[in-house]
């Protein structure tokens, strides 16, 4: 069961996880930074692989335990997913993944609080769910657009909510004295836009790193490992090295931050 947070109530520490699809494997790099520091999240909110990773945070599952299951599973692997009767890739693996090993099967149930983001595409505003079943929310926040089939709840048509907010500080930014802000997805230069798979990489990254430049104003720490930018948004065999990124890049921001972190219980 996890702790209920007042409306005048702050935790220590909030955390805002970005979507990346393989790049966020270093999300749990800096999970783990931050509990080796002594600040672990009290409140975590998550887009696309940040809810992803988040959940499973939340249900009590250490960075490393997390690590090991998405690479034994191929959670990311979704290249290799078939094509649905209505020409979308049907990410059952992922689905299945986290209906068999997610604990917790409501917000309530979870031992952190955590908001997931999803675009509604009716409206077109992001919305924050905080409560009632998790699996359908996961997945309709992970739901790329073009590749993966939409997600109805309530006869609402959600998608990634990467699309609208990728860095999901909203949520937290009240409920926290400290507001780590995690984005893998660095900008950089691309020349090789060859065959349809590179260029629909591009096109989903780009619209990534837009939607991260305005929120990460209102983070107090934030954290973005430029060495991401030599891993694909697929690679999930590269999985350990993208955890060693985030750890990394972590590590150093916090020591960079030492002055902010006094007095954070």
């Amino acid at each position: 069961m996890k702790k209920q947070i007042h409306d005048n109530e702050k935790v220590a520490v909030g955390i805002a996880l970005s979507g990346g699809s393989a790049r966020g494997f270093a999300h749990l790099g800096v999970l783990k930074a931050l509990e080796e520091a002594g600040f672990p999240p009290g409140v975590i909110s998550g887009v696309s692989a940040g809810a992803i990773v988040g959940a499973f945070y939340a249900d009590g599952y250490t960075p490393e335990e997390i690590l090991e299951m998405f690479i034994e599973k191929n959670l990311f692997q979704i290249l290799h997913l078939n094509v649905n009767r209505k020409g979308f890739l049907k990410p059952s693996g992922i689905d299945s993944l986290i209906k068999k090993c997610l604990r917790a099967k409501t917000f309530d149930q979870l031992k952190i609080p955590l908001y997931i983001t999803a675009s509604d595409m009716n409206r077109g505003v992001a919305v924050y769910f905080h409560q009632g079943s998790l699996p359908d929310k996961i997945m309709a926040s992970s739901a790329i657009p073009v590749l993966f089939q939409p997600v109805v709840i309530d006869g609402i048509t959600y998608v990634d909510g990467g699309l609208i907010d990728n860095l999901p500080v909203q949520p937290v930014r009240g409920r926290c004295r400290v507001l780590v802000g995690v984005s893998v997805n660095p900008n950089y230069e691309e020349n090789d836009l060859n065959g349809f798979w590179k260029l629909t990489e591009r096109t989903i990254y780009l619209n990534l790193v837009t939607r991260i430049q305005e929120h990460k104003l209102y983070c107090d720490v934030f954290i973005e490992p430029p060495a991401l930018k030599d891993y694909g948004l697929f690679e999930i065999s590269k999985a350990r090295e993208i955890f060693a990124c985030g750890y990394d890049e972590a590590k150093k921001i916090l020591n960079e931050h030492s002055q902010l972190w006094k007095g954070v219980t």
